[in-house]
């Protein structure tokens, strides 16, 4: 394993990595519904783009959640949602609740 990369480097290779994650899920994976993969995997399009928030924000950035969606979908979210989001079933929502609070912390009401 290469271990002499310097940090200019690994910053651009990591965002690289992003980059290729976004496309994939937005272009290439756009029909996997958030709900499915937060429920499998912990993590969303949504947590992508909130980590996004949140590394502005320790930047001294402000940025609103709605600002760093459109930013990561590249659209207003809900005009995303609207052309690829299906609506979730009872067992895909209760499935949901159990791992957002694993994985993210407590449900707050939007």
């Amino acid at each position: 394993m290469t271990t002499d990369i310097d940090n200019q480097t690994r910053i651009e290779i990591e965002a690289a990595a992003f980059r290729a994650l976004r496309e994939h899920l937005m272009v290439k994976r756009a029909d996997v519904q958030n709900i499915d993969m937060m429920n499998l995997a912990g993590f969303c399009r949504n947590c992508l783009s909130r980590w996004y928030q949140e590394a502005a924000s320790a930047r001294g950035i402000d940025m609103t959640k709605d600002e760093a969606r459109e930013i990561y979908y590249g659209m207003p979210y809900e005009s995303w949602k609207d052309a690829n989001q299906s609506p979730a079933s009872q067992e895909q929502q209760a499935a949901f609740n159990a791992a957002y609070e694993a994985n993210v912390g407590p449900l707050k009401a939007e």
